[in-house]
């Protein structure tokens, strides 16, 4: 009996392995993955820039979160694909899988995949202050969400001249949008400009209410192949392109706004769907701070760099104006579940292409931008979702 194998698509080129140690001393985690990526890629025959995918594992001894975007940092590599596979002992077989996956997917074309760790004394812990950000963010007083987007709303302004009213006006209208959607934490509690620039200024520029309000919550979505549609579900909604971007963690190492990872993950996606921004019939856009907003409006091409505000002047974001923006109230109106508030753009788009969003519906509604921002303007993912005509 011949068996059938699969035809391989995706190859090993390059190991890297250290020599195991009983302890280490004066190292780090982020030491030891540095030296196993530099023989993996030296082995391949490869330079760093060719590395455009990052697989690492959970719990980098270092840091806690943003792991992927702190290696790569550290790496000094800007990846198109990235992620944290935590499968234990099976971790590293996963990998291999994984990375497969996303070359074939067209998310990237070579990943290093790396785990790594330390092994201190008995009674010399690990010190949770490893992370690099500590070093040169934190000293000067970066440290923490609100600093470091009130630092990118003030370089905005400065660059651009942009003014606190044009800022305000996105706070405006995510609340604006709220008041259509009974579930959002702000439901019944309209904003005007007026009140956003008169709440209290929590970190010069940004005021309370261009920040979002932390909440409780969850959300959750089931993925499966064309083929495998279930009978007399729900319209599909379909993943037409993606596009995801690492540029930096800390904020200081942070490159030009028009620059923000925002722009390449965005450009690709809508590649990949083979569809341009005027064709989305929604903006489902990640909404932490009103300076994520107006840096993904120009990131997307609606116009050029330094003139959201502008632009939101001239247009409706309602669901019944001309460039819907965050209909469920987005997450200043909406509430940030932590990562779950990320979420609820994707939730919001599926409801809006499924027909399914009652009062605030978008008539005809067939394509729609989702934006994902992790970190600092760090962490980018763009996703085209859209239904059959």
């Amino acid at each position: 009996m011949m068996v059938k194998r699969r035809v391989p698509r995706c190859a090993i080129v390059g190991i890297g392995e250290l020599a195991p140690i009983r302890y280490t001393e004066g190292t780090t985690t982020l030491g030891l993955i540095a030296e196993s990526v530099r023989l993996a890629v030296a082995d391949a025959g490869l330079e760093k820039d060719a590395i455009d995918g990052l697989l690492v594992g959970p719990q980098v001894g270092e840091t806690p979160q943003h792991v992927p975007a702190t290696v790569a940092e550290y790496l000094g590599i800007q990846p198109t694909m990235s992620n944290v596979v935590d499968l234990g002992g099976a971790t590293g077989a996963g990998m291999l899988w994984r990375a497969a996956a996303a070359i074939e997917a067209g998310m990237c074309e070579t990943v290093v995949c790396v785990l790594a760790n330390t092994n201190e004394r008995s009674g010399n812990p690990r010190s949770p202050n490893r992370n690099p950000i500590r070093e040169f963010d934190v000293p000067f007083g970066a440290s923490g969400a609100n600093v470091s987007y009130a630092l990118l709303k003030q370089r905005h302004m400065a660059e651009y001249g942009s003014t606190q009213e044009q800022f305000a006006l996105i706070a405006h209208w995510a609340r604006k949008n709220a008041q259509l959607n009974p579930n959002a934490i702000f439901y019944g509690k309209p904003l005007s400009v007026e009140e956003v620039l008169q709440s209290p200024l929590i970190i010069d520029p940004m005021h309370l209410y261009e920040i979002v309000m932390p909440v409780a919550g969850g959300a959750a979505f089931v993925v499966t192949s064309k083929d495998n549609l279930p009978s007399g579900g729900h319209a599909p909604v379909y993943l037409l392109g993606a596009g995801e971007k690492i540029t930096h963690r800390a904020v200081s190492q942070s490159p030009a706004l028009a620059s923000a990872p925002l722009a390449y993950a965005i450009s690709a996606a809508l590649e990949q769907a083979d569809v341009s921004a005027q064709d989305m019939d929604l903006l489902s856009l990640y909404d932490c701070y009103t300076s994520v907003v107006g840096v993904t409006i120009e990131n997307a091409g609606l116009c050029k760099p330094g003139q959201f505000g502008e632009w939101m002047k001239d247009h409706s974001f309602g669901h019944d104006g001309d460039w819907p923006l965050n209909t469920h109230g987005g997450q200043l109106g909406f509430g940030q579940a932590d990562l779950a508030g990320g979420m609820s753009h994707i939730i919001e788009a599926v409801r809006q292409l499924r027909n399914e969003a009652h009062s605030r519906q978008i008539p005809n509604a067939r394509l729609s931008l989702v934006t994902g921002n992790g970190a600092t303007l760090s962490e980018a993912a763009a996703l085209v979702l859209g239904v059959e005509s």
